[in-house]
């Protein structure tokens, strides 16, 4: 979705998928450092929000890595 602030903002959904509080923490921490490195300077002013699926909480951080890159090749 378009917003107004002139930069891209990202919101993001871990749910419980009976994980613990630590494994969702830790997808948390993985996809909020990919978007501070990776995307957040190349995305159009937009409002992003991910919602990380139970596959997400077994993959590494190459793995999220490339899906992450692929949604953004996608988008331009």
């Amino acid at each position: 979705m378009d917003n107004q602030t002139g930069h891209a903002r990202m919101g993001l959904i871990a749910p419980k998928f009976q994980f613990t509080a630590v494994a969702r923490n830790r997808l948390r921490r993985r996809l909020r450092e990919l978007w501070r490195r990776e995307l957040m300077g190349t995305v159009p002013p937009l409002d992003v929000v991910i919602r990380a699926r139970r596959e997400a909480y077994d993959a590494g951080f190459a793995a999220l890595r490339m899906q992450l890159l692929a949604w953004r090749a996608a988008l331009a």
